[in-house]
């Protein structure tokens, strides 16, 4: 059984490795954005579907895994990160496009998501190759599905999405700061910074970083929807799904096709 101090390896911030799959992350982006935007909107909507049970299917069976006695480890194998949760987010967003994982993807995965492609904090325990492989299936869906959602599909947050996504993400804190009291753990940072380097260090000491992780996520979830907002009232974008969380923009290729929305969507343009 590992225990915490257990590592066998650790992937340095910026070695070769951090910085090669940074560069393929970027490349991704831009031929998925592409892609989306060119493509016949039903061809879009079944490879992101296949994708979205690919990678639910990976999130299963990892999470199995790290609950199995050769990998078992208190302070990693329990969900409880947000990237965790991020890992079935993701597949819910790409299968169903539901409004609510969509704008939920949006915020924690190029946020949250990233202090861990920017400044991964990556141990090794058990199999090095696979543990890379899955640590950076989860942190690269986690930014490309978003980039595909709002700049290939058109989904656009609103202010009702921003503030739905802030309420999840206080949801999710207090779900890991009960998980980290009962275990002794620190699942989602809430209880102390990481051991290395981080975006956390420049926000001060524990507490004090979180209320100041609080004040600017806030403020960066806001500078993520004020453009949108703006650019949609401007273009009379309409409203996409229920709750008004999202717009949706047509976009000028085939994938704006109405087989795309489904007959689910409800549409309005009164915000």
């Amino acid at each position: 059984m590992h225990q915490a101090g257990d590592s066998i390896g650790h992937m340095p911030a910026y070695g070769a490795a951090h910085l090669v799959m940074l560069a393929l992350l970027l490349l991704a982006a831009l031929l998925a954005v592409r892609w989306a935007r060119r493509a016949e909107g039903a061809r879009v909507d079944r490879a992101l579907r296949t994708a979205g049970w690919a990678l639910l299917a990976n999130a299963v069976l990892w999470t199995s895994w790290g609950f199995a006695p050769w990998a078992w480890n208190l302070d990693e194998s329990l969900p409880l990160h947000y990237s965790d949760a991020l890992r079935f987010l993701v597949p819910i967003a790409l299968i169903t496009q539901a409004r609510w994982a969509v704008v939920v993807t949006w915020f924690w995965g190029l946020t949250l998501n990233m202090q861990s492609v920017l400044t991964p904090d990556l141990n090794y325990f058990v199999w090095v190759p696979l543990e890379f492989v899955e640590y950076w299936i989860a942190h690269a869906a986690g930014v490309l599905a978003p980039v595909v959602l709002v700049w290939g599909l058109g989904y656009r947050p609103t202010w009702r999405g921003y503030g739905l996504a802030y309420a999840a993400t206080v949801a999710w804190a207090v779900i890991a700061v009960t998980g980290n009291a009962l275990t002794g753990a620190n699942y989602g940072y809430l209880n102390r910074a990481p051991a290395g380097p981080s975006i956390l260090d420049l926000l001060g000491p524990w507490p004090q970083y979180l209320l100041v992780e609080a004040m600017l996520i806030a403020a960066v979830w806001a500078a993520m929807t004020l453009p949108w907002v703006m650019v949609d009232r401007r273009a009379g974008t309409p409203l996409s799904g229920r709750g008004g969380l999202v717009r949706r923009a047509a976009q000028a290729s085939s994938s704006s096709s109405a087989s795309r929305s489904g007959p689910s969507e409800v549409v309005t343009t009164s915000r």
